[in-house]
């Protein structure tokens, strides 16, 4: 199959039934009906894994391929997966890795300790646009550094057994092993990785050209193998024969991409989906009155309104103070985002380690916005270029275009004049988050584990193109707290860190959403996780 661009999510009419689609799956008295059909609000942008960063490839990847760590369910802690246990050397640089034993790739290929410091090599020897942030984004982000570069974490792995890695950094990092939960950092066959040139990377940043491997050939542990995609359509699964673990009640998985909230409702109302994630806020208490299953997660995510520092304007704080206090935030959550969602004073939810109670904050005050604007030479407001995604809905934000609609409203209040800039979710990704070419934005984040670096680490501990500034301190300070092996020790390095970022004013913390999803009556347990840490052969279904 010829390398395909990366993709943004595509609208598709509802046609056929589930039942249809399930006709042979499952003999009379043989349980369960297998085949699962699930909503998705986009195509993933990627198959690989390692060069993804958003939560549809995720889904998708949590099915096929497992990591090192997981988490423990239900929770954002870390747990055992592949490997079974893990030691941390006296200096805080060495892990050594006791491996899973008789467990194998989809091709075959034995997973062991070659085949984990194949991966680790593989990330650290990226080149070229395989480097980019709208590619490889969490391991730039965690990481720090390639191959050649002074600033790089990984220093080396070695295959000490068939069942044993040691894995060497360069520098102490307290959030490692946690962040080897993130399916960036799955265990992927070195034989299907070469085979298929997962490596050839091509286009450009803005539009980045993945390799077969990344479109046809994805090949992993876990429970499920792939079968096809036809892009805007929907993407096939199949339970793995040989998987190590529990086959489950789900055979064949089935993702349908429906972009649109409603569609997605009139599609479990009408039958032809089993469930589908990020629910409307306004649709949950009619599914419920009419016997759906609405299972909620705890919020452990963050909307912002994000700020491009490169434009004149955006590089004032005083601007960024007005725009910060021209929102009313408990408006904005009351009528675009789901019930239980939590204002957001800072860029971490208050489960987090690190909260800071007394964090400096912006209320609600659109004169002081308008003195703000004058004092920094804007008595009349200027205009500004808005960014928002359309046709997809993600955890932080079911409904991206209700909230780019009362934003600018409230923006309008105090002189600043938007112009829409909107784009589908794959081209809106690279845009914002890989070229300069933006004002401001919105998007968020899941947290993928328990730790205070996941969230404000990734977002602002060094310079990138989302953001346009270069902060040393802050990045300084990041970058202390993160090499801390003590979890006391971080807390307070946290806590004045919360502070710094909210007077320097990177962005806008919006809301702490809580994303629900919606099931038919056959789904009786659903493995709900805060982080999305969701695999299907969990999900108990009815005979």
């Amino acid at each position: 199959m010829a390398a395909l661009a990366m993709l943004a999510a595509g609208a598709i009419a509802l046609t056929g039934c589930v039942q249809s689609e399930r006709d042979g799956s499952a003999g009379e008295g043989d349980g369960p009906d297998g085949t699962f059909v699930f909503a998705a609000s986009g195509d993933p942008v990627s198959l690989d894994p390692a060069f993804a960063s958003d939560g549809e490839s995720f889904r998708v990847a949590r099915q096929m391929f497992e990591g090192l760590v997981g988490v423990e369910p239900g929770s954002a802690d870390p747990a055992p997966l592949l490997a079974e246990s893990w030691e941390q050397s006296e200096d805080g640089l060495s892990y050594t890795f006791q491996l899973k034993e008789g467990v194998s790739f989809h091709d075959g290929t034995p997973f062991d300790g070659e085949a984990v410091c194949a991966n680790f090599d593989r990330w650290y020897n990226f080149e070229g646009l395989a480097q980019s942030p709208g590619l490889a984004y969490y391991y730039g982000s965690l990481f720090r550094g390639y191959a050649g570069d002074e600033a790089a974490l990984y220093e080396s792995c070695e295959a000490t057994g068939e069942t044993e890695a040691v894995i060497t950094l360069t520098t102490p990092f307290a959030g490692f092993i946690a962040s080897l939960s993130l399916p960036a950092f799955s265990m992927q066959s070195p034989t299907a990785l070469e085979e298929y040139g997962a490596d050839e990377v091509g286009g450009t940043d803005e539009a980045p050209v993945l390799s077969e491997y990344a479109t046809a050939h994805p090949t992993g542990t876990g429970p499920y193998v792939f079968e096809s995609w036809d892009v805007g359509s929907q993407l096939e699964l199949s339970a793995n024969p040989d998987y190590w673990g529990e086959a489950g009640d789900v055979t064949d998985i089935i993702f349908r991409v429906i972009d649109d909230p409603n569609a997605r409702r009139q599609a479990l109302e009408a039958g032809s989906i089993d469930g589908y994630d990020l629910v409307a806020p306004a649709d949950t208490v009619a599914l419920e009155d009419a016997g759906f299953q609405i299972v909620p997660r705890d919020p452990f995510t963050i909307l912002y309104l994000g700020f491009n520092h490169a434009i004149p304007e955006l590089a004032d704080v005083r601007v960024r103070q007005a725009i910060s206090q021209a929102i009313d935030k408990e408006q904005l959550i009351a009528q675009t985002l789901p019930e239980g969602t939590q204002l957001a004073t800072q860029f971490i939810p208050p489960v987090v380690a690190g909260y800071n109670e007394d964090v400096t904050t912006y209320d609600y005050d659109p004169e002081a916005a308008r003195a703000l604007l004058a004092d920094a030479g804007y008595p009349d407001g200027f205009s500004l270029d808005f960014n928002y995604p359309t046709n997809i809905s993600r955890p932080y934000m079911p409904t991206p275009e209700q909230v780019f609609t009362n934003l600018s409203s409230q923006l309008a209040e105090i002189g600043i004049e938007v112009n829409p800039q909107p784009n589908e979710w794959g081209e809106y990704l690279n845009r914002v988050q890989n070229t300069p070419d933006h004002g401001i934005h919105l998007l968020g984040w899941t947290g993928d584990y328990n730790d205070t670096d996941n969230f404000v680490g990734v977002f602002f501990g060094a310079e990138k193109p989302e953001f346009g500034f270069d902060n040393p301190e802050l990045f300084s300070a990041l970058d202390e707290a993160r090499g801390l092996g003590d979890l006391e020790e971080q807390l307070p390095l946290y806590e004045s860190i919360n502070e710094q970022i909210a007077q320097f004013i990177p962005a806008v913390p919006l809301a702490h959403p809580a994303p629900s999803l919606a099931f038919g009556e056959r789904v009786e347990s659903y493995p709900v996780s805060p982080v999305n840490d969701e695999v299907f052969n969990l999900i108990e279904l009815a005979e």
